[in-house]
């Protein structure tokens, strides 16, 4: 057996995935209430790795139990993870501040400044990226801000580093994941000096660089034994929480299309070019199964705010202990018409937004009539702003030249929805296919290729099950272009929406 974790900003999820039956052998999700994200000014937001692995040590203890699963046959470990966080540590391991996470937003106009020293031409042709506010730019916020910390800085991670560094004592990265914090020079195949030396960094901070699949770092001794794993369990297989959706979903090669709507949306399209998009709306970052004689990169579409602002409103609706879940709310979407009656919604009330060139626009309600519009309007706009907002990307992709047939997507977050896979389908007229599978199960099936079980590739998506197809249907597709150009028009016209 092989246990995948997914590290997200809402919740630890955990798959034990058994290759011999072909199948998930048990899964959790802890917390049951979703981790909360501290945010002490407009735009920030840090979480605490500790959190993170005490719900993962709690998780683990559930999912043992619930399943009375024999923790020895486990052979090796996968981890997902939250991407673009900086996690800081000491010497000794120790953490020096809270996580600056991957919807923060003070580090922008660093990043701004970087891209404009470093050169647009020369980010965007060796990093594929503006330095924005990834990791590179949210260090060089903390060196600027907090010298004191960034003194005692040992080595940074991402927040997958930091779960492997406790699981195993050492302090290691990916190549993928230094794509991903925008340090890596595609152009020169190493780490970029122009961005440690914009930023004034040293390279002593980057940790040692291990593959994605394989890697097979053992987990120490007296951790071991107290998860009650065998003493040669490793960790075999890493990745953000993005590639790996697309691995778990077997989206590999050159023109397939993964889709996740988590926290926050995303559209991952697989390329074997160096792509990049001028403005930096669209951002590329190297894929798990990259080699050096087939390069694989990811072109990726983000919106902060899907997942979070369905759960901000179900939040809202339980003020009063109504107890109302997302079956019932996903009910009342489906009460309201396609365009809910004239109200919008701008879903952007997570950090600034890539596709708006990391401005922070906030979410909005427009149109909202006191006497016409109910909570189904407000949700059925909720919705369809989301999916319209991603639509946004898509037509992004198509600029450059990424052809759309048909997209994956995992039975999860907003996908396990028949309302928003039906609206989905029918924005980006694009036939929808959902496979039995969610990104602890990826990381999962990531650790066993790692170890070795699998001879291929193409082997380890052997028993990935296709469980529907949404196809879009024309007269529908055709109602909600017609919406869906309503409202990009419309927020065209507002202040907040720069173009």
């Amino acid at each position: 057996m092989f246990l995948g974790i997914d590290l997200g900003s809402s919740s630890i999820k955990l798959s034990l995935y058994d290759p011999i039956k072909g199948q998930t052998v048990g899964s959790i999700s802890h917390p049951k209430i979703e981790m909360g994200i501290t945010s002490q000014k407009s735009g920030w937001a840090e979480q605490n790795p500790e959190d993170w692995w005490e719900k993962f040590l709690e998780a683990y203890e559930i999912l043992i139990k619930q399943k009375t699963i024999d923790t020895k046959l486990i052979l090796g470990i996968g981890i997902s993870y939250q991407m673009h966080g900086l996690v800081v540590v000491d010497k000794t391991k120790k953490l020096l501040r809270p996580s600056i996470i991957w919807c923060d937003s003070r580090a922008v106009d660093l990043g701004e400044r970087a891209f404009r020293s470093i050169g647009q031409n020369y980010c965007l042709t060796h990093l594929l990226n503006s330095p924005g506010n990834f990791t590179a730019s949210k260090l060089a916020w903390v060196k600027t801000n907090e010298p004191e910390i960034f003194d005692q800085i040992y080595k940074i991670m991402l927040p997958g580093d930091y779960f492997v560094m406790k699981l195993t004592g050492e302090i290691t990265t990916t190549k993928s994941g230094l794509s991903e914090g925008v340090f890596w020079d595609y152009e020169n195949e190493c780490i970029s000096e122009e961005v440690l030396n914009v930023y004034d960094i040293s390279k002593e901070l980057i940790p040692e660089i291990v593959p994605s699949i394989g890697s097979a770092l053992k987990v120490q001794k007296e951790l071991a034994t107290k998860l009650g794993l065998n003493e040669d369990v490793k960790i075999t297989y890493r990745a953000g929480d993005q590639p790996n959706n697309a691995f778990s979903l077997n989206v590999l090669n050159e023109g397939e299309i993964a889709a996740t709507a988590g926290t926050s949306g995303v559209i991952y399209a697989v390329s074997n070019k160096k792509t990049y998009d001028i403005k930096s709306r669209i951002n590329t970052f190297v894929h798990v199964n990259d080699a050096q004689n087939k390069p694989s990169n990811g072109v990726l579409i983000c919106v902060n705010g899907t997942g979070i602002l369905y759960s901000w409103l179900k939040k809202l609706l339980n003020t009063k202990n109504l107890n109302i879940d997302y079956a019932e709310m996903n009910e009342m979407v489906k009460s309201v018409p396609v365009g809910a009656e004239g109200l919008l919604c701008l879903p952007f009330g997570n950090g600034s937004e890539r596709i708006f060139e990391n401005k922070l626009i906030g979410s909005h309600l427009l149109n909202l009539d006191f006497n016409q519009h109910e909570t189904g309007h407000i949700l059925r706009a909720a919705v369809e702003g989301i999916i319209y907002a991603l639509n946004l990307g898509f037509e992004m992709l198509s600029d450059l030249n990424i052809n759309r047939n048909t997209i994956r997507a995992g039975n999860a977050n907003l996908f396990l929805s028949d309302i928003f896979k039906t609206i989905f389908a029918n924005v980006t007229d694009t036939p929808l296919e959902i496979f039995n599978t969610d990104g602890a199960t990826g990381a999962a099936r990531g650790a066993a290729l790692g170890y070795g079980i699998f001879e291929t590739m193409e082997e380890a998506f052997d028993d990935l099950q296709l469980l529907e197809v949404i196809e879009p249907n024309s007269e529908l597709s055709s109602i909600y272009k017609e919406s869906f150009e309503g409202w990009k028009e419309t927020i065209s016209k507002h202040s907040f929406i720069d173009n």
